[in-house]
């Protein structure tokens, strides 16, 4: 099932072979908390008709988190939230991995501009990832994670791979 939270596109042409940002574990990467990937055959052959190339990205390692890592949520208010520090999120550990997120996030802007990517394919459910529905408060809701949400702010149009 794919969810689409799109931006308007300034430019409707699409160059072939234009690299786009993709959660690494949907790639085959084992980079989730669990130390498992979540390889998407069907991603990976859509990319492929569309002529995108991947650029792998985990923000949570980016950030600074290891793998495997306890699983994290965001804590009460959201993605939004947490980017403007009103909200954190938090591991089964109870630290604090606020920071770590906010880095990954930010980790995956940079990377969209160096690389002049338009458009990312994230893993949902993700509290970083996910674009259309996240952990909060240790239930999955209807919301983006925080590098979806940081992404979406800017211009990147983020789907979500689930």
């Amino acid at each position: 099932m794919r969810c689409v939270n799109e931006v308007p596109a300034q430019d409707a042409i699409v160059a072939r072979m234009a690299q786009v940002l993709v959660s690494a574990c949907l790639l085959g990467r084992e980079c989730r908390y669990d130390g498992r990937a979540c390889r998407d055959p069907e991603l990976e052959r859509e990319l492929a008709r569309r002529g995108e190339v991947a650029l792998p990205f985990c923000p949570e390692e980016e950030g600074g988190l290891g793998t495997p890592r306890p699983p994290a949520w965001i804590e009460a208010d959201g993605a939004a939230a947490v980017l403007g520090g009103g909200d954190r999120v938090v591991n089964a550990e109870g630290a604090d991995v606020s920071a770590a997120f906010r880095r990954g996030a930010e980790g995956a802007l940079a990377a969209c501009r160096a690389h002049a990517i338009t458009r990312a394919y994230l893993k949902e459910r993700s509290p970083s990832c996910g674009v259309c529905r996240t952990h909060v408060a240790g239930g999955l809701v209807a919301g983006p994670g925080v590098t979806a949400e940081l992404l979406r702010r800017n211009g990147v149009e983020v789907r979500g791979v689930e």
